[in-house]
């Protein structure tokens, strides 16, 4: 997907939700668990149930890769399931050089034709180049994440007196288009000045809901003319009931997360 397209999307639907499908195997409904594939039909209700308030959908690869071969096929599906008007993340969390990083690239962005890859930037440029090399593809670079350990390392200060997420971002910018950065919602010290840093760049931003960030707080600093950020919401949508209505559930969650972005969007004029 385009940028065009991608924003094309935002403002038609006044929604910058992203909707995480970490579908646990140990957490999904236990109704779904005698099928041959539970976690595709787990994620094929929420997609349906969600699909008119979300612009993407961000599928965690650790919970499919963990069952082996039904697990990559269940990812695949998934993919295939949701629609090209929703903007569609591989979270891999990848990052490697040469072959490797080339096949990385292929396994995601041909086999499995996901738009976008989470990806880890401490080898340097030519961990990311593979997957620029796509058309129409994006790469989504760590920066400042919300876990407790991000202090060991992002926040060490350089040589230039910056703070180390501020150097990759603002090194990495340069290194092509279709580039985003992750920016966890509760870094709401970070907002400003990346966005100082980084006026065009998308922000994908976990953490909103159940990790404590304030979805006002993130849009208010975050956002620019084109909406500017996708922010993602997992547990807070897929696990919102563990019963027959999950689906149901899943889709009020989204409703009422869209119309809160809604508000927000329209007031300050994205």
């Amino acid at each position: 997907m385009n940028r065009q397209k991608l924003v094309e999307e935002i403002k038609s639907k006044r929604s910058v939700l992203c909707v995480g499908l970490d579908s646990d195997i140990n957490k999904i409904p236990k109704q779904l668990l005698t099928e041959k594939y539970p976690l595709f039909s787990f994620n094929k209700e929420i997609i349906d149930a969600t699909a008119e308030y979300a612009v993407s959908y961000k599928l965690n690869t650790a919970f499919y890769e963990s069952l082996g071969p039904i697990g990559w096929e269940q990812m695949q599906m998934t993919a295939e399931y949701i629609s090209s008007n929703h903007f569609t993340i591989a979270d891999a969390k990848r990052g490697d050089i040469g072959n490797t990083g080339d096949q990385y690239a292929k396994a995601f962005f041909e086999t499995m034709n996901f738009d976008a890859v989470t990806l880890s930037p401490y080898m340097g440029k030519d961990s990311i180049d593979p997957f620029l090399a796509y058309k129409d593809k994006w790469a989504i670079i760590l920066a400042h994440t919300s876990n407790k350990g991000a202090f060991d390392f992002q926040t060490i200060e350089s040589k230039n007196s910056k703070l180390l997420y501020e150097e990759v971002v603002e090194k990495s910018m340069a290194w092509g288009e279709n580039i985003m950065f992750v920016l966890g919602a509760t870094k709401t010290e970070a907002f400003k000045k990346l966005r100082e840093l980084s006026p065009n760049n998308f922000f994908l931003v976990p953490g909103v809901g159940a990790q404590g960030g304030d979805l006002k707080t993130v849009l208010l600093h975050a956002h620019n003319k084109d909406g500017g950020l996708l922010v993602n919401s997992s547990r807070g949508i897929i696990f919102a009931s563990s019963g027959s209505d999950f689906a149901e559930q899943a889709g009020m969650k989204a409703f009422q997360l869209r119309e809160e972005m809604r508000t927000e969007l329209d007031n300050l004029g994205v």
